[in-house]
């Protein structure tokens, strides 16, 4: 019966983030756009699942909605420094820098979301990852000081990502 349901559901979340978007493109609710909805979200990850061999084992969902709250919150704050840097200093006195990030993760949803947070997030940009996806490139658009921009990615998310991803 567990087999037959996780073949049925192999990506529980994208079926329910599926439905949910069918859902909301239509002009109107009804049950059978919902139904339809979900029928969408049950077969494409069906047809989908063989190009998904290794995907995360032990995803930890409670960890990643605290994950995603902090970096809401660091998304509006630094809008709020890059903003102040921006109306402030001179073109001169900003001081960009490249980064590079060693990277302990190694699955690859865990590294894009980690270069994903850091584009989201006003001020710094991931630019490229290496060949062996050993380290990250980042650039920053005003420090003084770049290790310290590595640590504080190093500790503030990919801390987080390891615990997520374990």
């Amino acid at each position: 019966m567990l087999k037959l349901l996780r073949w049925l559901l192999p990506h529980p979340a994208l079926t329910l983030l599926l439905a949910a978007v069918w859902t909301l493109l239509q002009n109107e609710l009804s049950a059978g756009m919902v139904v339809f909805g979900l029928l969408l979200g049950i077969a494409i990850p069906i047809a989908t699942a063989p190009w998904w061999p290794d995907r995360p084992q032990g995803f930890r969902w409670g960890k990643m909605l605290v994950y995603c709250g902090l970096v809401i919150w660091d998304i509006i704050i630094a809008n709020i420094h890059v903003a102040w840097i921006v109306l402030t200093k001179p073109n001169a006195k900003i001081r960009s820098a490249w980064v590079v990030v060693p990277l302990e993760l190694r699955t690859p949803e865990a590294i894009t979301i980690l270069a994903g947070t850091i584009t989201l997030t006003p001020g710094t940009i991931s630019a490229d990852l290496s060949d062996e996806g050993h380290s990250l490139l980042v650039h920053a658009l005003d420090t003084d000081n770049p290790d310290a921009v590595r640590d504080e990615i190093k500790a503030r998310y990919e801390r987080r990502l390891l615990e997520i991803f374990k």
